[in-house]
Parts: structure tokens; C-alpha cells; sequence
């Protein structure tokens, strides 16, 4: 019965996982720039004198889907949508450089430029980009941002700087808990020169919700297969006691 039930709870837990890593999926549909998590699936065979035949499941966000999601117009100066596999340097809460595809960018009240989720967009120094007081602020198409200064000519815009775009291609990268992408074990992605952004855009989450909803039902059918195989050992341990019980 030992056998059973564990390997039935080890299959309860993963399953109890991956339903969360579904629903943060379903949650984020709508958030400008995400990409979805992938849930891998794997067997542990469990070594040691009578265990060789106990594998338990085991469950990792192993990726996440890197495909584009749906590019919109929003025709505001500070949306940009990056094309193709090119990724945007922001920096993370702990101060290292990572990257995102989230474009909705804001000046903080500090004057520094922010995607919208409030992390600080790097520039081509590899510091955050700091907006002087202006009348206007525009993205070239290359990530060179300019600004009008207040009082100053509308026909002699300013740069201030440019907005470093990265390639992941050809690199180890992950998702973290931040919706960021980190480089697997520390360091940055060189600077991309030829990536392009589109000014007045926005790109969408690419999360399939017609396909999260499937993957939520079939996971939900798969939990309750493993719950039943506990209940099946809970009642097997229960008549196997009872006739233990019974007087000879």
C-alpha cells in the first residue's frame, strides 16, 4: 500500500503545481508582453534496497513560450513593441540587468523611464535612463529617445539616450518569479545594434487561452486520477486491517 500512496501523493503535488502555474498563465492574459510558462513532467526512480520499482513525479517550469503575441496600436509616444526575438534591458529589483518585452513605458516621478510594471529601462551606458523636464518625449525606431525641452524648439528635439535592445538567441536563459528574463547563472546579453522597435505599439501576452483552459480541465482530470489511487489504497489498508482483526 506504501508504494501506491506515495507515488499517488508525489503525483497530487505535481499536479497541484502545474493547476497554479496554469492559472498565473490564465491571470496574465492580459498583461502587455508576457509570455507563458511551460510545466515538464518527469518519472524519479527512487534507488535503494526494495525501491527500484517506486518512481514518484516530478514537476519544473522548464520554459516558457517565447513565440510573439499580437501587436496593437495604441498610438501613444512612450508604447513600443519590440519584433522578432529582441528583448528590452530593464533593471531588476536587486539591481542586475534583465530583460522583458513589456512596453508600456512611464517617466517616474524621478524623471526615470519605467516599463509598466515600474522596473527602471537601461540605456546604451548601462545605467537607467533619466528624463530631463520636457514638453514631449518620442522613441526612434532604433530605441534612441529624444526629448523637447521645456522651452525649447519643437523642431530641435534632444537625445538623450537610447535604450539598450538584447538578442536571446544562442544564450541560457530563464524566466524569473518577476516575469523577468534573467541570464541562467548571472551576467548580461550584449547589446543588439540592429534590433527595432515600433513606436505607438504595444504587444499583447502570448497566452492561448482557448489552450490554457484545455490544459486546466486535463489536469484537473489527471489530479483526480491520483486522488482516487489514494483513495483505493486508503481502502485497501483499511480491509486488509480489518481482516487482521478477524477472530480465527
Amino acid at each position: 500500500m506504501d508504494k501506491l500512496i506515495y507515488t499517488a501523493a508525489s503525483g497530487l503535488k505535481a499536479r497541484m503545481a502545474a493547476q497554479a502555474v496554469i492559472a498565473n498563465n490564465m491571470a496574465n492574459a492580459s498583461t502587455i508582453g508576457f509570455r507563458a510558462e511551460r510545466v515538464n513532467f518527469d518519472s524519479l526512480m527512487l534507488q535503494g534496497d526494495g525501491l527500484d520499482t517506486r518512481a514518484s513525479a516530478s514537476e519544473e517550469v522548464k520554459d516558457f513560450d517565447r513565440s510573439s503575441g499580437t501587436i496593437i496600436s495604441t498610438g501613444r509616444n512612450l508604447d513600443l513593441a519590440i519584433p522578432g526575438d529582441q528583448w528590452m534591458a530593464v533593471q531588476a529589483a536587486d539591481g542586475s540587468e534583465a530583460y522583458t518585452r513589456r512596453g508600456d513605458l512611464n517617466v517616474s516621478a524621478s524623471g526615470v523611464l519605467e516599463t509598466g510594471d515600474g522596473f527602471p529601462v537601461m540605456g546604451s551606458g548601462g545605467a537607467p535612463i533619466t528624463v530631463p523636464p520636457a514638453t514631449s518625449i518620442s522613441i526612434a525606431g532604433d530605441g534612441t529617445v529624444s526629448i523637447v525641452p521645456q522651452g525649447g524648439d519643437a523642431k530641435t528635439p534632444q537625445i538623450i539616450d537610447r535604450i539598450k535592445f538584447t538578442s536571446a538567441k544562442g544564450s541560457d536563459t530563464v524566466k524569473g518569479l518577476d516575469n523577468l528574463v534573467h541570464v541562467k547563472g548571472g551576467g548580461v546579453l550584449p547589446t543588439d545594434e540592429d534590433a527595432k522597435c515600433e513606436s505607438g505599439m504595444l504587444e499583447q501576452s502570448n497566452v492561448n487561452m482557448t489552450q490554457a483552459l484545455v490544459d486546466m480541465l486535463e489536469n484537473q482530470r489527471a489530479y483526480e486520477v491520483q486522488a482516487n489511487l489514494m483513495k483505493s489504497a486508503k481502502d485497501m489498508d483499511e480491509g486488509g486491517a480489518s481482516l487482521m482483526r478477524m477472530p480465527n
